[in-house]
């Protein structure tokens, strides 16, 4: 893979298969869903989705996603803070064999807008 080859699956533009909020809580309800959040681990202690895996998109390797233990077979959803560093997220994750796997359509700002539940860490 050439230099430029791999830089460019780091870049943040290009269409990605998405899903609506709503419907990410719908099947969040279900359990049939697995959510990756790329933020800094910062964003993610102050506001995250309920049940999400922390995994900064500067840190996502094959080697730290088989550390969060993630199934190839339910549907993974990669968030972000806007939608522009899940993009590499969900290139990544197709890379490393995960098949069905969607971006968080206007990321975080589109969770807090639709007013669905969050959590945070507190230390």
């Amino acid at each position: 893979m050439s230099i430029l080859t791999s830089l460019s699956q780091w870049l943040p533009f290009g269409n990605m298969p998405e899903m609506n909020a709503e419907e990410v809580y719908k099947r969040l309800k279900t359990n049939d869903i697995q959510i990756v959040d790329v933020r800094t681990k910062m964003e993610w202690n102050k506001s995250h989705i309920e049940g999400s895996l922390n995994l900064p998109i500067t840190k996502l390797s094959i080697d730290t996603i088989k550390q969060l233990d993630l199934s190839q077979e339910i549907t993974t959803v990669v968030i972000c803070l806007s939608a522009h560093r899940s993009i590499p997220g969900v290139r990544k994750l197709n890379q490393f064999g995960f098949e069905d796997v969607y971006q968080l359509e206007g990321g975080m700002l589109s969770w807090w807008q639709s007013k669905l539940p969050t959590s945070t860490m507190t230390h």
